[in-house]
């Protein structure tokens, strides 16, 4: 089966043509100014419990795995009457209802590694299975249109896998302190040695994006995932020619004491909600322009284990906000969590391929017109 076939039988179109916009892009219609398309990716290392993200709380079996850290069905937000979410990521439900946003379930890496490392690379390289791949399948997307010195940001200390390669990414930790320091004989010298770095440099600076501030009441959550997404949005709102944004955050590696409705998980579900729905609610008619994706490396086992928390498993989830998504739906076929239809008898069973997801996104918001280097299969 090919990919536009998977597509058409599976129902994975999340992106919407034009005669079905969603409030984003109505907002965007709305506006003065038009932006350049942009897509922003979240990963969140450390494999998230996708079970207890967007739960399957209309199977009794979900429950029966999960004696102390199920979702109980009168905490659980509803959104289709099957699937509802975690208690914490109830600020994303109202994009939801508004067919702005949608859930991926049962979605993964196909590769069946159960190692964060090679899990995390593989998905990042766009080749599950395969070591040697030198590059990250965001950058193979960008490479050979059109260049400018900000297209592709990571916000970290570090470029990371996903954007390495012929793009010219850059990873900048504070958009406000990113620049050369020294005078300018030192900046001749840097212009000289990294010349794609200093007009990116010479960019940031003449649009100085740290002076607009949080719009529309946006309240940003504290700490490095917020902070990192607030940045993202005054590049955007700046319009420096960005197309590409990545960032991070950890703490999902739930082994013990992962908590249900309440606990690990769920404080860490409200920074991630908050700071999302911050983002959002900062960019207003911008999200017209914009899609947001999340990413883990693989979901987490459907039983608890004895230390009330769960370990390495395979299918998780994706969630996708913004311009032009057909949301309102959960998509992704779902097998069930009964033992026969579990993958080797434990774990969530992936029916929708990660790259799929990303290849809808990348050939109907940014434009790429194949795919067939992005992610080879």
């Amino acid at each position: 089966m090919n990919r536009r076939t998977f597509l058409k039988s599976s129902g994975l179109a999340l992106v919407a043509g034009p005669l079905l916009p969603n409030v984003f892009v109505r907002m965007a219609n709305a506006a003065t100014t038009k932006g350049r398309k942009t897509l922003v990716a979240i990963f969140q290392r450390g494999a998230v419990d996708g079970l207890n993200v967007v739960v399957p709380y209309g199977e009794k079996a979900y429950y029966d795995a999960r004696p102390t850290i199920a979702i109980p069905k009168s905490d659980v937000v509803d959104l289709d009457g099957f699937f509802g979410v975690h208690p914490s990521l109830a600020p994303l439900v109202p994009y939801f209802k508004d067919k702005s946003a949608a859930f991926v379930q049962a979605v993964g890496s196909p590769d069946s590694t159960r190692s964060h490392f090679d899990a995390q690379d593989f998905m990042e390289s766009g080749t599950p299975g395969v070591k040697i791949t030198q590059d990250g399948f965001l950058s193979r997307a960008l490479d050979g249109r059109k260049p400018s010195p900000l297209r592709a940001i990571a916000l970290g200390q570090t470029l990371p896998r996903i954007l390495s390669g012929r793009a010219n990414a850059l990873a900048i930790p504070d958009i406000a302190q990113f620049g050369v320091h020294g005078g300018p004989e030192l900046a001749g010298k840097f212009e000289a040695m990294y010349g794609d770095v200093f007009e990116a440099t010479k960019a940031l600076k003449a649009a100085d994006p740290t002076k607009l501030q949080p719009e529309n009441g946006a309240v940003y959550p504290p700490g490095p995932f917020g902070n990192s997404l607030k940045q993202i949005a005054q590049l955007i709102k700046s319009n420096v020619g960005l197309e590409v944004a990545f960032t991070d955050v950890g703490g999902w590696d739930t082994h013990a004491g992962e908590g249900g409705a309440q606990g690990q998980l769920a404080n860490n579900l409200k920074t991630f909600a908050n700071a999302i729905a911050a983002f959002t609610k900062d960019l207003g008619s911008h999200m017209g322009d914009v899609v947001l994706v999340t990413m883990s490396e693989f979901g987490r086992t459907v039983r608890e284990n004895g230390n009330r928390g769960t370990d390495h498993g395979h299918g998780n989830f994706m969630f996708v906000v913004g311009g032009g998504v057909k949301g309102g739906k959960v998509y992704g076929q779902w097998k069930g969590l009964t033992p026969e239809n579990l993958f080797e008898g434990r774990d969530l069973a992936i029916t929708t391929d990660f790259r799929d997801v990303f290849g809808e996104l990348l050939t109907r918001q940014l434009g790429v017109a194949s795919l067939k280097d992005v992610s080879p299969r």
